[in-house]
């Protein structure tokens, strides 16, 4: 095993000293001493913490408790990410990771000044090399076994953690794939998520005002939508055993929005994986394709996604790939995050430009 970089030792002796200041001041019942204010709300006054903190949160079953302001965060999925970006909190990230797509539009200039540590999975290693003091995820199985680490690693060096409630909240985990679907994912969900992150950095008005915006865009979108008697289906990757969306996640939250029906709203399964017979024998009026950046699978970007379907023997035939009707998203559009609310405005406006169904 080679020896540690002499500056990484380094770092990392800093952070388990400060891992250990971080439980003594949470052994006292009281924040952090001499944390620093935000704009967010004013601090207590000389030698003290800032007023609201520490801020205790119940997250998918563990209690984190976060004594200060965060200063230097990780965010390790691209939803979290664009979270504390669109909060205004680039200049206290330290690192994202794990992108599927193109930042968010509007962000690109201040996602340019977080360092990006990894395009998938940063090492454990590499994520402590940033000396944060509060890391958060999108999925639990970013902060699991497989991913970059168990939460408990960073508990261990005193660095809180937050996993998004929208993958643990009314949702098993248990089995081997992207998880079932006890009862149906809201946008109420993806709210929290930001009044948690708000909270956690001191900024709660920031994160009402993000919460309205987004509140009114949704009415926006389904302001007279009519689409009842379209089927849509709602392809996020792969072409050799294609992930398909179940009832229940982010693209149910568009489907149940615009009031349209998901022709396998009959699985609970997150992301079940569809044969292509199965497919072309549901027949939906209408394709959403993500538009993927990485290349972890086959057929990841729309273009090849639409190749496919118009080469395939089994799925040339579909009535929404001899019409052409395909509505192409972000992969971030059909996962639980604020971009949720891009799918329901693009497919809203793909639908009324189709027209009534026949």
């Amino acid at each position: 095993m080679p020896l540690a970089h002499p500056a990484r030792a380094l770092r990392r002796a800093a952070l388990l000293l400060a891992g250990t200041l971080l439980v003594a001041g949470c052994g006292t019942g009281g924040p952090a001493a001499g944390a620093s204010g935000d704009t967010g709300g004013p601090g207590s006054g000389k030698g003290g913490g800032k007023a609201g903190f520490p801020v205790v949160l119940d997250d998918c079953g563990q209690r984190v408790t976060v004594p200060a302001p965060p200063r230097r965060a990780v965010a390790l999925d691209q939803g979290s990410a664009e979270i504390l970006l669109s909060l205004g909190l680039a200049d206290r990230m330290v690192g994202t990771a794990t992108w599927t797509d193109p930042v968010l539009k509007g962000l690109e200039k201040a996602n340019a000044s977080v360092p990006r540590l990894a395009d998938r999975y940063p090492s454990f290693e590499k994520v402590l090399d940033t000396e944060p003091d509060f890391v958060s995820a999108s999925f639990l199985y970013t902060l699991g076994k497989g991913g970059v680490a168990p939460r408990e690693r960073f508990a261990q060096l005193g660095v809180p953690t937050y996993v998004s409630p929208a993958d643990c909240v009314g949702k098993d985990n248990s089995g081997d794939g992207d998880g079932v679907r006890t009862r149906p994912l809201t946008m109420d969900t993806v709210y929290g998520e930001i009044r948690d992150l708000a909270r956690v950095f001191g900024v709660p008005e920031r994160g009402e005002k993000l919460i309205g915006e987004l509140r009114a865009r949704v009415a926006k979108a389904r302001e007279g939508a009519d689409f009842g008697g379209r089927s849509v289906l709602y392809w996020f990757s792969d072409a050799q055993g294609p992930y398909m969306a179940g009832c229940c996640g982010a693209p149910g939250i568009v489907s149940r929005t615009l009031g349209v029906r998901n022709v396998f709203d009959d699985t609970k399964e997150e992301w079940p994986q569809i044969n292509w017979e199965t497919v072309a024998d549901r027949d939906p009026d209408v394709l959403v394709i993500a538009d993927l950046t990485r290349r972890a699978q086959s057929a990841e970007s729309a273009a090849k996604k639409i190749e496919f379907l118009q080469s395939h023997p089994v799925t040339k035939n579909m009535t929404a790939v001899r019409k052409k009707r395909y509505v192409i998203l972000s992969g971030q559009a059909m996962n639980p995050t604020i971009r949720t609310v891009e799918g329901v405005e693009k497919l809203a406006a793909a639908l009324r430009a189709l027209g009534p169904a026949a």
